[in-house]
């Protein structure tokens, strides 16, 4: 479990107070989608890049991963992560901010947020099902977590596809096969889901690896996945606007 941080003073709690109501006043996310995220806790739309710009895209996370230090690059079993996309060029800015994923952790989270982590998740070729976990288990105050996970290839039942299990965010019931559902899109779209959901990638039955970058809000109250304002360029601080840097609280 992550660890609670100091309490803000009162001038930072009316400053994040402020950019909360800002964030949550805008209608961005369809009433269907902002159903099925509270009911079901997960739901896909579309993002931020337009489908004429996938490819470029594709092309900016495979030199971002190239280009990437050993000691961002951590190899599970199953798939490939590198971290810090915050600082991995001006192309994957546009997703933290995104706006219809700043209303869902609005509506998700209920309170003051800020940026977690941004990383790159590849899952490889002809690899199994991840087991099913939770990001974030729900407390007293509801719920401390939204993810999200913007698809750089398309997200199929066969190429590992992020699989949810409905509604079961803080039921606490057994995880079943039969009640798990993929996540499926074109690239480029995007899923959220409730931290406290159970889920997992399915099984990559491919032999052509499946990319993504996933992110995630949480409570400004909690210690981040990530420590991303120590790891903040210059660069990266000279091209992001006061909403990221609020966000990534630098």
């Amino acid at each position: 479990m992550m660890k609670v941080l100091p309490q803000a003073n009162g001038w930072e709690k009316r400053n994040m107070d402020l950019w909360f109501s800002t964030l949550s006043a805008p209608k961005n996310l369809s009433s269907d989608a902002l159903w099925s995220l509270q009911t079901d806790g997960f739901t896909v739309i579309d993002g931020p890049i337009p489908q004429q710009k996938i490819a470029d895209l594709a092309g900016s996370y495979d030199r971002a991963i190239e280009a990437a230090s050993n000691e961002d690059v951590k190899v599970g079993s199953t798939t490939t992560r590198i971290n810090d996309f915050v600082n991995r060029g001006a192309e994957f800015d546009e997703l933290y901010v995104y706006p219809p994923l700043l209303e869902a952790a609005c509506h998700v989270i209920k309170q003051p947020f800020k940026l977690s982590t941004l990383h790159a998740r590849t899952v490889r070729p002809n690899v199994p099902a991840q087991r099913l976990h939770v990001d974030f288990a729900g407390d007293s105050q509801g719920w401390p977590m939204l993810g999200f996970i913007l698809m750089i290839d398309e997200f199929t039942a066969d190429n590992g596809a992020t699989c949810f299990i409905p509604r079961s965010q803080g039921v606490g019931r057994r995880a079943s096969w039969e009640t798990l559902l993929p996540a499926c899109g074109q690239a480029g779209s995007v899923i959220l889901f409730n931290g406290s959901i159970l889920h997992g990638h399915g099984a990559n039955m491919t032999n052509q690896a499946r990319r993504s970058v996933q992110g995630a809000y949480i409570r400004r109250s909690e210690e981040s996945g990530a420590n991303l304002p120590a790891r903040m360029l210059p660069e990266t601080l000279n091209r992001i606007g006061p909403l990221a840097k609020y966000l990534l609280t630098v």
